[in-house]
């Protein structure tokens, strides 16, 4: 049994939250800082956002001069992603955001809420408290774009369900769920060839890109390489 109270020093525990089918979430607070960690692994943190920015960046900068934008972004976690798609975005666009933990969301409007700045409040946003994948799978031609940052990348950690996402059955179902050359973007922690490769074979054309980090306070050896995955959907 994992010891739960087990944290670094100078971190409290704020709340914790169960994954659907999948493992225990704990938010933990240190100073203004806030991370949340599967088991004794960090998943996200206010101090280490600069890719979960990059990757809404990235994305809204190639669906520049579409009106009415349709996105849909997978997982609300920290909402990084969310806030800079919303600063890059026209006022015509709709974003849906699914969130499958309840108490992702109490966190984002409780303890949170300085961070969150009223972002879920905002008029072109649509909160769904369901699977990502289920919106995916009943679209059909819905999105100029789909975000995901549901887990770890396309290696499954928070539950295994999230696997179907990166399955072919999973990039076909988004693939189907996209506009004339709509775009998927997703975040990986690491590099994957093999998963690009995979999104080629499924009608995309694919590009990576290693996300920029603010990490001057980390060892160099401990640098995480943070990667966006662009995959356009090809006629």
């Amino acid at each position: 049994m994992p010891d739960w109270s087990a944290l670094d020093e100078g971190e409290h525990l704020v709340d914790v939250a169960f994954v659907p089918d999948g493992g225990r979430l704990r938010l933990t607070r240190s100073g203004e800082d806030f991370s949340i960690l599967l088991d004794h692994h960090e998943l996200m943190s206010t101090d280490l956002s600069s890719s979960e920015r990059a990757l809404a960046g990235h994305a809204c900068a190639r669906l520049a001069g579409r009106a009415g934008v349709q996105m849909l972004i997978g997982g609300y976690g920290m909402g990084f992603t969310l806030r800079a798609a919303l600063a890059a975005l026209a006022a015509d666009a709709e974003v849906t955001v699914a969130e499958i933990v309840p108490k992702i969301i109490e966190w984002a409007r409780g303890p949170m809420r300085a961070v969150t700045a009223g972002c879920l409040d905002d008029p072109r946003v649509l909160l769904i408290e369901d699977d990502v994948g289920m919106l995916i799978e009943a679209a059909s031609g819905g999105y100029d774009c789909i975000l995901l940052d549901v887990d770890n990348g396309p290696e499954g950690l928070t539950r295994r369900c999230n696997d179907w996402l990166y399955s072919a059955a999973g990039l076909a179902a988004a693939r189907n769920a996209l506009r004339p050359e709509g775009l998927l973007a997703i975040w990986s922690a690491t590099h994957d060839d093999r998963f690009a490769g995979r999104l080629a074979r499924s009608g995309f054309a694919v590009s990576v890109i290693e996300a920029d980090l603010d990490t001057h306070w980390l060892p160099e050896d401990d640098v995480p390489a943070h990667v966006i995955m662009l995959a356009h959907k090809l006629r």
